[in-house]
């Protein structure tokens, strides 16, 4: 996955994650190591827990400095941004809203497409399993790491089928590697899956049924 477009796609995906996390950080009042640290995790933390768990060692963010240093420096505008706490137009608040959720949804469909090629192009190429797993993983991984540090219920539990779009998009880009062996079909296919399920989600506000309990 060496595309141009794929690459741009991916850095505009890794500084909506760091952007998330360091509002997340912000938001539970950690300071500025504690900003930049959940930026990190959010933006790195699936593609690190995928390496691991196909020995690529060391992982790509290691190998790979410019995603650590795009992660790092999106962190410290975003800490001066909130640090100067200027108060955003109403009519600019929609606007900002929407474009944060469509750099996520970008971020993790380009991640997610990613992961399953990674593990398309590893030792366990046959484990159609593990492939979609990996892809899957590498989308939603920092967001859980992030959200665990911050003491929440991770946002891929609760919020417009977030995991399942990712797991959709994954198992799209597998199967049709496997009859096609074409890794642009199987990548767009499974990109564009990611996007419309996430458009869908927020457009009729879909979420997965939930159980109620009252002590």
């Amino acid at each position: 996955m060496n595309s141009l477009i794929m690459v741009i796609i991916e850095n505009v995906g890794l500084i909506a994650f760091a952007i998330s996390g360091a509002v997340v950080a912000a938001k539970k009042d950690m300071d500025l190591f504690g900003i930049n640290l959940m930026a990190l995790v959010t933006a790195t933390g699936g593609g690190l827990i995928r390496d691991i768990i196909i020995d690529r060692i060391p992982p790509v963010m290691f190998v790979n400095p410019s995603l650590t240093i795009i992660t790092l420096i999106t962190a410290n505008i975003a800490f001066v941004v909130m640090y100067l706490k200027k108060p955003m137009p109403k009519g600019i608040t929609p606007v900002y809203d929407k474009l944060l959720f469509w750099l996520d949804t970008l971020g993790l469909a380009a991640f997610t497409v990613d992961g399953a090629f990674a593990g398309i192009y590893s030792d366990y190429s046959d484990n159609l399993f593990l492939v979609a797993f990996l892809g899957v993983i590498t989308g939603i991984g920092g967001g859980l790491i992030r959200d665990v540090l911050a003491d929440k219920v991770p946002y891929v539990l609760v919020k417009h089928v977030y995991a399942i779009a990712c797991i959709a998009g994954a198992a799209v880009t597998v199967v049709l590697w496997k009859f096609t062996g074409s890794e642009l079909i199987s990548s767009l296919f499974g990109f564009s899956t990611i996007v419309l399920l996430r458009f869908l989600a927020m457009h009729f506000e879909w979420n997965l049924p939930t159980v109620h309990m009252h002590e």
